[in-house]
């Protein structure tokens, strides 16, 4: 999970009205412009466990972060602010959080509201954890993230897998930071961390390059 910046929403989000339309009631056309404006904020990647996603292909769908069921929030279903794109995995994010029993919304990191780099790390085993030194809440956030996205699990051994090929990258990156001047070897950095920027797992992969440094 990383910062997201949010587009304008899609014009055609306007042409339906909470009370008067249903979800199914969006157009198979609609959902492609809508699905244009997640692309351009997520890169064709899952917004929580940042796998590639293709909706073409069926892998993906598109997520309300508060549920829009009748009894949780039906009136964010055409609410832009609430729409993310994910991917179709069950055993984790959108699918598992809205199979999930109890939460708090309120309790979810939103990733176009603030960044989820300030309350989680990526370690290199592929698995992720609350940051040291947070705050009491901050830490019961990050904790409640991973559970209800099952951001661990099956996803530990993914995402180690995408990761492993950067690992020798990261080790280079620690070596040269002794060897090349401050400016040479932040350039080095700069330009790696803008390779990975768009990739899938990209936190991942950067908390991986990171690792040796800190």
């Amino acid at each position: 999970m990383h910062k997201l910046t949010r587009p304008e929403a899609p014009d055609c989000l306007s042409q339906y009205k909470h009370g008067r339309d249903k979800w199914s009631s969006v157009t198979d056309s609609h959902k492609g412009d809508i699905w244009q404006r997640l692309n351009q904020m997520q890169h064709q990647c899952c917004a929580y466990c940042e796998c590639n996603i293709a909706p073409i292909i069926g892998n993906a769908h598109i997520e309300h972060f508060r549920q829009r069921a009748s009894h949780l929030y039906p009136q964010g279903a055409f609410e832009w602010n609430n729409i993310f794109g994910s991917c179709n995995r069950l055993s984790s994010c959108g699918k598992y959080k809205d199979s999930a029993v109890t939460y708090a919304y309120q309790d979810l990191i939103k990733m176009d509201e603030e960044d989820p780099e300030d309350l989680l790390l990526f370690l290199p085993d592929g698995s992720v954890t609350p940051r040291s030194n947070l705050s009491s809440n901050g830490r019961r956030r990050a904790e409640e993230t991973i559970r209800i996205f099952n951001l661990n699990g099956a996803l530990r051994q993914i995402r180690y897998n995408e990761i492993q090929g950067y690992q020798q990258t990261a080790e280079d990156l620690a070596f040269f930071r002794e060897e090349l001047s401050e400016e040479e070897w932040h350039s080095m950095l700069d330009d790696e961390l803008e390779a990975i920027q768009q990739l899938p797992f990209s936190t991942a992969i950067k908390h991986l390059l990171l690792s040796n440094l800190l």
